[in-house]
Parts: C-alpha cells; sequence; structure tokens
C-alpha cells in the first residue's frame, strides 16, 4: 500500500481528503504543522506528500524545502496546496522544490487524477 502524507492545519480540508481517498488504495497519514509535517516525512517516508502552503510553525515553502535538503525525501513527489493564491505562489512553490501545485477550490477529483499521475495505485 502507498502512503499519502497530508500536511494540513484545516481539519474540513483534511476530511475531503480523507473521504476521497478512502475507496482507494492509498494509506492516508496526517500532520497539522508544518514541523510536524517534515518530522513525520522524516519519519514514515511516504510516498508522495500534499503540503499546504499556509501552515501554523512552518509554512509549506519552508517544510518543502528542507524535505527536499534530505536525502531520504528528495525525490518524493510534493504536490503544494493552496487556499490564498497569490501572484507567484506557483513560482514559490516550484523554486522550493514542488513537484506540482493546486489552488483551492479544486475538485477533488482533479487532486485525485494528480495524485494518481504522480503516484500510481496498485
Amino acid at each position: 500500500m502507498k502512503t499519502i502524507l497530508y500536511v494540513e492545519d484545516n481539519e474540513m480540508n483534511r476530511k475531503i481528503v480523507r473521504d476521497l481517498l478512502k475507496r482507494t488504495a492509498y494509506q492516508l497519514v496526517e500532520a497539522y504543522d508544518g514541523e510536524a509535517g517534515v518530522a513525520k516525512a522524516l519519519e514514515i517516508r511516504p510516498d508522495l506528500i500534499l503540503m499546504d502552503i499556509q501552515l501554523p510553525k512552518l509554512n509549506g515553502f519552508e517544510a518543502t524545502r528542507r524535505l527536499r535538503a534530505d536525502p531520504s525525501t528528495a525525490n518524493t513527489p510534493i504536490i503544494t496546496i493552496t487556499s490564498f493564491a497569490l501572484a507567484g505562489d506557483e513560482q514559490k512553490a516550484k523554486e522550493a522544490g514542488a513537484t506540482a501545485y493546486l489552488a483551492k477550490p479544486y475538485s477533488p477529483f482533479d487532486l485525485l487524477k494528480l495524485i494518481r499521475e504522480l503516484l500510481p495505485e496498485g
């Protein structure tokens, strides 16, 4: 089973993704702030990471940079997700090392399609 780490401080957003992945072959692990997300990623070495940008303790850009700097997560696909899409955020996400970028509101099915492109089930 492939593991996805979702780093997101908003419970409603986590619930949407939890429900989305319930009927898939993916196992979801959650973290609630940037520091916990980095620690959890280094601990469990997920197959893919969903990273919010606006996070307590450590924002998603910095968390992504830290994960890219560690050999164990340097090549893990990271999808950066934001609800406050500002001009330049997508470029900042790419510069931090994000594999892909998704602005909210997004269709959960678009997210699942992107996850499956980067990390096929099965």
